[in-house]
């Protein structure tokens, strides 16, 4: 049973959410959920403790196995289990993947809004970002956005080296599907760039099977791509600090191999054993949470519907962060400033995640309903005044 926590009992933890801002401010902004973890998570972890098995990770070919075959079994996607490592977490990964291939000053492509640490991993790696945007766009009488491929193509033909996919895509709560991703692995191979892809809320999706991994596509994609990833979204371990790389061809193997052994030995061994009990028992509570989130976000769709019809959340198709647009709230380009100081409820605000997040907010609903909509009437005492 998936159970949710109150904000007394919330009150009390030591998380960076938690102790980030004053008793007052409802926090809202840090992806991570307020649920209690799953049990197959929880016994691993006591277990640990209890026997005192507190010291370095070393081999842990388990991880390798229990990744490959929650790939299989919910996308239908073959995975080496000898081919799947660990890092600290998916920005660690990232850098360290990136500086196997590129040099400082090289050119690195995002398609924005996006999650705002790729241009923090950027920067650490003292490289040149470039940016095609995401470009919004009318679906069903819904509104959505799309990658713009001929920007992308110029980025590549331009000498980006590596193109940083947020896949599934963070803050925007969309999907790619396998033609798009088909068209990026195949342009990644002509312009000879590397993909990373993230893919850490891909446990999340609403409808599992439209996820599409993007290692999977085609020889191109398994030519080109490093898949990062972790339980701890989707399971919610951030603080245990485990991630997993994944390669899926010679080449791109031959490179990693070239990674420090620290990548390894720096990872949490409670991380991974604890990704171990998620891909191997978490799958029903998984399952069960997602349908929980996907209900989550249509309660505040309706809220915010009823209570402040000029605001627009975009439709997430997955896991428990909303893309709200409040530039008709009369909050100027950075309504999280001050719905904070003037609701006392934290928010990330948009413009982090490129320009074109101005005017935006993105809201964690992986919490109770009573705090959802207690968030959205301090909402509506700022908006509504």
């Amino acid at each position: 049973m998936i159970t949710f926590s109150t904000l007394s009992q919330l009150r009390g933890r030591k998380s960076e959410k938690w102790r980030r801002f004053p008793s007052d401010v409802l926090p809202l902004p840090v992806a991570e959920m307020d649920v209690e973890i799953a049990p197959s998570i929880k016994s691993a972890l006591i277990d640990m403790v209890e026997r005192s098995d507190t010291g370095y990770l070393g081999l842990i070919p388990e991880l390798g196995t229990a990744f490959s075959s929650f790939a299989g079994d919910r996308w239908g996607w073959a995975v080496d289990p000898t081919k799947v490592r660990v890092a600290v977490d998916v920005g660690v990964a990232t850098i360290e993947v990136s500086r196997l291939f590129i040099n400082p000053g090289d050119r690195i492509l995002v398609n924005s809004p996006v999650y705002q640490n790729f241009y923090t991993w950027i920067k650490e790696l003292h490289c040149e970002m470039v940016d095609a945007p995401m470009v919004e766009i009318e679906r069903d009488g819904t509104r959505t956005h799309r990658l713009d491929f001929e920007a992308i193509e110029r980025a590549y033909d331009s000498g980006v080296k590596v193109h940083l996919l947020c896949n599934p895509h963070n803050p925007l709560g969309i999907i790619f599907t396998h033609e798009e991703l088909t068209t990026i692995a195949d342009l990644a191979h002509q312009y000879e760039v590397l993909v990373i892809s993230d893919e850490i809320h891909s446990p999340l999706l609403y409808e599992s099977e439209a996820f599409v991994p993007f290692l999977s596509v085609s020889e191109n994609a398994r030519e080109v791509g490093v898949t990062v990833t972790s339980a701890s979204k989707a399971w919610n371990l951030a603080g245990l600090k485990c991630a997993q790389l994944v390669s899926s061809s010679d080449r791109i193997e031959s490179k990693l191999r070239l990674l420090p052994e620290a990548v390894h030995f720096r990872t949490s061994l409670f991380g991974a054993i604890a990704a171990v009990a998620a891909y191997e028992g978490g799958r029903e509570w998984v399952d069960e949470l997602t349908r929980e989130l996907d209900r989550k976000q249509r309660l505040l769709n309706e809220l915010l519907h009823e209570r402040l019809p000029n605001t627009y959340l975009y439709r997430p198709y997955f896991g428990y962060l909303g893309w709200v647009d409040l530039r008709s709230s009369g909050l100027g380009d950075d309504p999280g400033k001050e719905l904070l100081e003037r609701a006392k409820v934290a928010f990330n605000s948009g413009h982090t995640y490129g320009p074109d997040g101005k005017g935006f907010i993105r809201l964690n609903f992986g919490t109770s309903d009573e705090i959802i909509s207690e968030a959205v009437d301090r909402m509506r005492q700022v908006i509504g005044a």
